[in-house]
């Protein structure tokens, strides 16, 4: 029997990116007797309104794959090796190895930051695209109750 093991991180992006694009627009129920063909012109104007007038904020898509970072990865293991042969050459008199244990601590701890700053940037974008849905249904709401609907 196949098990299907999914990682907690790549599951999350994906009900992310699942609910970002799950457009929910507010229900307007006709106030005025408007007849089904009207509410069907007066939905598509008003969701034509509101994309093109509520704020909007542009998001990256968010990112997958490997966290290779913005160079984290070689800092650290710059700054790992340069402690390391220091520690190294003091506390045993081999800075060669010091460096080496230094630098594959650097690398380790760069990949930590590279991992971070993209969940940041990740969450950055999700909490961006749920702003523009809120910005995109207020406009619609407005355009809606304008128009004699009751929007709930």
């Amino acid at each position: 029997m196949k098990t299907l093991r999914v990682r907690p991180i790549g599951f999350a992006l994906l009900c992310v990116a699942g609910a970002a694009t799950a457009q929910q627009l507010p229900v307007a129920y006709p106030a005025n007797g408007q007849s089904s063909s009207q509410q069907e012109a007066d939905k598509s104007a008003c969701m034509s309104w509101a994309q093109s007038n509520a704020p909007a904020q542009a998001t990256p898509p968010p990112q997958t794959g490997p966290a290779v970072g913005g160079g984290q990865r070689a800092s650290g293991a710059v700054r790992g090796a340069a402690a390391g042969a220091v520690i190294g050459g003091v506390a045993n008199g081999d800075a060669g190895h010091g460096a080496a244990v230094g630098a594959t601590a650097g690398v380790v701890a760069g990949g930590v930051r590279a991992r971070q700053q993209r969940r940041d940037e990740n969450a950055a974008s999700a909490n961006a695209q749920n702003q523009n849905a809120a910005n995109l249904g207020q406009a619609y709401s407005a355009c809606m109750k304008g128009k004699g609907y009751t929007v709930g």
